[in-house]
């Protein structure tokens, strides 16, 4: 009877057993991670990061809310990470949701979290993604995927696309419709032209763009400068036949199809797949012609206020196709100009008022700041 007993209490042993064994951990539908393109390393002041987008859709069946997102090394080394305020600052969505409801993400809905990673400057790294959510039960969950290698081909060094100065460098990743967070999708796929696009427009002595209040292009101190090829290339195509509008109130006045959206504008071939593109220049400014050959230091056209634009001022941006709006916006650095300062905000730009001195002025080379103020002195 005993040995029965203990036959059977072990049998129920392995059973059990058995069953806790093939138990499964909760699977979960959640999130589809994406980076559409791979980064390439972009020095600016100096420190050296990767600036590229993650796109998250949610395939689940409920709404999810984004907690966290942490960028890691192949070491699980965490190299940047994102939670609270900064995470809703770093979403963008197509729908324009705003505050706490970037984070809240019904089914189907694609949101972008744009990054920026620090790097040594020695650092070959494959990137992972682990996001941290949060379904209607309450419960946090964990995925990891949007696996990307990126791309150290050396970088490229250009010459600037202006003289003299001051020049205000335009651009701020923060700002939700700044370059850096203008998607298209003109050919069947998500491009970002502008990643590193800067808007550069000329200064007064003590600050302040314009002459009076700056209502006609004519009053801006920029208007009509001469821009300049940045490297020894030749002209990938031109695009002319945009008028300019007379006042700003009139531009301002009238929505640009986005075909024209780019202005009159010039495209240099770099060679090694890399386009400058130099945007709404002024009508009949330009001096060149698809097919010819220009070296550093060329006039290819002149600064002006045609296209998609607030005021005169040269749109300059580097990207992987000769298409204003088709390609993906590659990172370069500028060669020898003198930082004189910065603006503090944007508000202070707009306003006019001076901007902060930098003591002393620095030379060096790279991708300017946000807001910095330059002189590029004369070229060759």
């Amino acid at each position: 009877m005993r040995l029965r007993r203990g036959i059977l209490l072990a049998v129920l042993s392995l059973l059990l057993a058995h069953a806790a064994h093939a138990q499964r951990a909760p699977v979960h539908q959640s999130f589809d991670l994406r980076v559409p393109w791979a980064p390439e390393p972009v020095v600016v002041a100096g420190k050296v990061s990767l600036v590229y987008e993650l796109h998250l859709t949610n395939e689940a069946q409920e709404t999810l809310t984004l907690q966290r997102i942490e960028v890691i090394d192949e070491q699980q080394h965490v190299l940047a990470a994102l939670a609270g305020g900064e995470l809703t600052a770093a979403i963008g969505r197509a729908d324009r949701a705003k505050g706490d409801d970037r984070v809240r993400m019904a089914p189907g809905i694609t949101a972008v979290a744009y990054l920026s990673v620090p790097l040594a400057a020695s650092s070959s790294v494959h990137l992972r993604h682990r996001i941290v959510y949060a379904g209607e039960a309450g419960q946090d969950s964990i995925v990891e995927a949007g696996n990307v290698t990126p791309s150290h081909r050396a970088a490229l060094q250009l010459g600037p696309p202006l003289r003299g100065g001051p020049w205000v460098a335009i651009y701020d990743a923060r700002w939700e419709r700044g370059h850096r967070r203008v998607l298209y999708t003109t050919d069947g796929s998500v491009k970002l032209p502008g990643r590193f696009a800067i808007d550069w427009i000329l200064l007064g002595p003590h600050g302040g763009f314009a002459k009076g209040k700056g209502e006609t292009p004519q009053q801006w101190f920029g208007d009509g400068a001469e821009v300049i090829a940045v490297a020894d290339a030749t002209v990938a195509s031109t695009g002319e036949g945009i008028a300019e509008p007379a006042t700003l109130a009139e531009g301002a006045a009238h929505k640009v199809p986005l075909e024209n959206a780019a202005g009159n504008y010039v495209a240099l071939d770099l060679g090694d797949g890399r386009y400058a593109f130099y945007e709404h220049l002024k009508p009949g400014s330009i001096r060149v012609k698809t097919g010819q050959h220009v070296q550093r230091g060329d006039v290819i056209g002149q600064l002006g206020f045609t296209g998609e634009s607030t005021g005169p001022h040269l749109h300059f941006h580097v990207s992987d196709a000769n298409a204003p709006l088709a390609a993906e916006g590659l990172p370069y650095a500028l060669k020898s100009f003198r930082t004189l300062g910065a603006y503090a905000s944007i508000e202070d730009f707009a306003q006019g008022k001076p901007w902060t001195p930098a003591r002393p002025p620095s030379t060096g080379e790279g991708f300017p700041a946000p807001l910095s103020v330059v002189d590029f002195g004369h070229s060759p």
